[in-house]
């Protein structure tokens, strides 16, 4: 069941279609009734101004909710409420190894609850869910966001439904399954579990949160540009990487950094926006490549990142748009350059990246070979959730422990046999 919308602030005035520009009410809606164009939340950016500064937003508990003046939501926060500002780390050791000066890896494998960039999202979409009167919520998942979902509904009372193709990593099902959820598994890849999404949703009324509640659940990845400026001394990346399943992410970090300028907590300065992309699933890379805005689908996925495996990107067009305007272009990489990222950005920072991590750090490695990328800029690479969840891709890569006996003769032979010295 849902209940009209209360239209209690202002800051938030309403949706509108990406395409044609019509307004709509602030419900469970997503789709342009004249020209099927997507819709998404609008804001009073001049009144945002006048309410909100740098020393408000620093004075807040440190979670993605200190930017509320910027989220689509009418009250409180009532879901997530320590989702989010994450690290953004000093790659030095990993900027070395790459040649380039000033490198950080925003590094949402630290989020809370699930350990991806997906908790941003979801936190919004439950709490204007309970806004809205809904008491059950849905989605469809490569996994992260199912995982999301789960644990968020779990926290707050709300039944939950997650699709999944049935040949998800099991790490990612279990992950689902701990919080009580109801997973529903099906036999197919991801854009057939969306489309089966869209006629449940129609049916039943239930809240998908990447369905009819899309416009508000997009917006949650604004929180992840906001939080790079902030971080970088309200600064602007002049560089940042972003890995693209539907596209949306990167379209909304590019939102965060316009509207960071808007309301003046921000110089406006020039920045550009890359997309990565793995080769075997490349709808919008292959797009930029061949100097297209028409994004072909991908009808069966090939790729150890099935996190990003996602053959009809709903964001594509968006996304090209986004790197076109802002300077920037696309990159993929195969399964064998993930693999190999994934450790890199292991053995030089210390951070355990899922392969959608190492689709970022790969393609960042061409970019920056290539000339796409100054050498001497800054850089930001976004890594989007945890190494555990992905760990079957990478299983058979890393080698095996050395087993001796327990005692020191044995330990100081083996050291023998690498090189090491004692003393």
């Amino acid at each position: 069941m849902t209940t009209p919308a209360m239209d209690n602030n202002p800051l938030f005035s309403h949706l509108q279609c990406r395409e044609c520009g019509r307004h709509y009410p602030k419900d469970a809606i997503h789709v342009c009734e004249f020209d099927f164009g997507p819709l998404e939340a609008a804001y009073d950016y001049p009144a945002i101004a006048q309410q909100i500064s740098r020393a408000k937003i620093e004075a807040r508990p440190q979670s993605m909710w200190r930017y509320r003046e910027l989220l689509p939501i009418e009250g409180e926060p009532l879901v997530g409420k320590h989702t989010g500002f994450t690290p953004l780390v000093r790659a030095d050791r990993l900027a070395e190894r790459l040649g380039v000066k000033e490198l950080y890896i925003k590094n949402d494998a630290a989020n809370f609850p699930t350990l991806s960039f997906k908790d941003r999202v979801v936190a919004v979409a439950l709490t204007r869910a309970k806004e809205l009167g809904m008491d059950t919520v849905a989605c469809a998942s490569t996994g992260n966001l199912a995982n999301a979902v789960a644990a968020h509904a779990a926290s707050v009372g709300l039944r939950s439904y997650v699709l999944i193709p049935s040949d998800l990593e099991q790490s990612k099902i279990l992950n689902s399954l701990v919080y009580g959820t109801n997973v529903i598994a099906i036999e197919g890849a991801y854009d057939q579990v969306n489309r089966l999404c869209s006629e449940v949703a129609g049916k039943y009324g239930w809240g998908f949160v990447n369905v009819n509640l899309r416009p508000y659940y997009a917006e949650g990845s604004k929180t992840m540009g906001f939080e790079i400026i902030e971080q970088l001394g309200w600064k602007i990346p002049q560089h940042t990487v972003i890995c693209m399943a539907s596209g949306s992410l990167l379209t909304k970090i590019h939102k965060a950094y316009q509207e960071f300028g808007k309301v003046g907590l921000v110089q406006e300065t020039p920045y550009s926006i890359y997309g990565a992309q793995a080769a075997g699933c490349s709808p919008i890379s292959t797009a930029v490549k061949n100097n297209t805005e028409t994004v072909r689908p991908v009808s069966k996925p090939q790729t150890i990142a099935k996190s990003l495996s996602i053959g009809t990107p709903a964001d594509g067009y968006y996304a090209i748009r986004a790197m076109k305007q802002t300077g920037g272009t696309a990159e993929d990489c195969s399964d064998e350059e993930i693999i190999s990222a994934i450790r890199l950005l292991a053995e030089t920072e210390g951070i355990f990246a899922e392969t959608a991590g190492g689709v970022t750090l790969a393609c960042a490695q061409k970019l920056i070979a290539n000339g796409a990328i100054p050498r001497d800029e800054s850089i930001v690479l976004c890594i989007t959730g945890y190494g555990l969840k992905t760990q079957e891709a990478i299983a058979g890569h890393l080698g095996s422990p050395t087993v001796i006996r327990p005692n020191l003769q044995a330990f100081e032979s083996l050291l023998e046999t690498t090189g090491v010295t004692p003393f």
